[in-house]
């Protein structure tokens, strides 16, 4: 026969389950670890949204399982290490970063937190990453590079206007990624029997004294090469170039929207949105050293025929059917 468990022994027993019990209501009540995601942008980029549906498209939800930190220097780009640091500072499980020098200013503020470039140049040559096939380090993402885009940007050029024979060409002189740019231009320019010659800029005063060389050197056309200045002053861009009744084809189709005449480019979007891939990668445990950085995919050519009315220039139905965007 069983022996009755004494009282103690019951009491014990009955003790211990109770803990147990309020242990496993205590866990299940804990709230989960929401991961916050730090974003560093120079100007304010739209492609944010882009990103962020990216997020909804994976399952997140803003406010729920992630937390969004965002943070843009809104075109004063000797903000961008100060707001670096202040993500830094934030603990984020991850930051994405658009533009060179946001990725520059990440890679200054942290060497251990992941890294996501959405929108950046060459970042081999920049030494963000050791290679595209594996980055090391705590960097990863996407870059705009993409084989023969100067080449297609000179061909258009050419196309809207046969008589182009000398083009000037917008470039950073601090900005590492156009010394291959501006390679690239070269040679493409060389193969169309384009004669190319570079503006130098460091801040919006460059652009007006740009048009002046223009005339003096008698361009045909011009070209702006990506980066933050041109971005954060683009209306002044496309203002000048109204006024100077010149052509051009710009690195992004917000210079359209703002009223320039063409831009053949990456689809912003689409990398902002890939951007969010490697983000949730990262949450699940992935090394940004182990994750290729992916080049891109998608390209538009947005041309707009109100500006191309008032300087006088007639677009051909056979580029005009290539585009992806056309502004009447």
């Amino acid at each position: 026969m069983r022996r009755p468990l004494r009282k103690t022994a019951l009491a014990s027993i009955l003790f211990a389950g109770a803990l147990l019990a309020v242990s496993i209501t205590v866990e299940a009540q804990q709230p989960k670890k929401v991961p916050r995601i730090g974003i560093l942008t120079g100007p304010t980029d739209p492609g944010v949204e882009a990103f962020m549906q990216g997020l909804r498209e994976l399952g997140y939800a803003e406010g729920k399982s992630v937390t969004i930190e965002h943070r843009s220097a809104q075109g004063k780009l000797d903000r961008l290490p100060s707001l670096a640091a202040e993500l830094v500072e934030l603990k984020v499980d991850a930051i994405v970063g658009s533009s060179n020098l946001a990725i520059s200013a990440l890679k200054e503020a942290t060497q251990t937190i992941p890294i996501v470039m959405a929108v950046a140049g060459d970042p081999v040559g920049s030494r963000f990453i050791a290679s595209l096939a594996r980055p090391g380090g705590n960097i990863t993402g996407l870059t705009v590079i993409a084989e023969q885009l100067s080449g297609k940007r000179l061909e258009l050029l050419k196309e809207i206007n046969p008589k182009v024979t000398k083009v000037a060409v917008f470039r950073s002189a601090t900005t590492e990624i156009h010394a291959v740019l501006w390679q690239e231009t070269q040679e493409a320019a060389t193969a169309l029997k384009i004669k190319v010659f570079p503006l130098d800029i460091r801040g919006p005063d460059d652009f007006e004294s740009g048009f002046g060389t223009m005339a003096r050197e008698h361009a045909d056309a011009f070209i702006v090469l990506p980066e933050p200045v041109s971005f954060t002053n683009r209306k002044q861009i496309v203002d000048l170039a109204a006024k100077n009744r010149m052509p051009a084809i710009y690195p992004w189709n917000e210079f359209v929207d703002s009223g320039g005449l063409m831009a053949y480019s990456p689809n912003r979007d689409d990398l902002w949105r890939r951007s969010a891939t490697y983000v949730d990668k990262i949450l699940k445990g992935r090394k940004p050293a182990d994750l290729p950085i992916e080049q891109p995919t998608k390209f538009e050519l947005v041309i707009n025929l109100k500006t191309a009315k008032q300087i006088g220039l007639t677009i051909p139905p056979n580029v005009l059917a290539r585009a992806d965007k056309v502004i009447r």
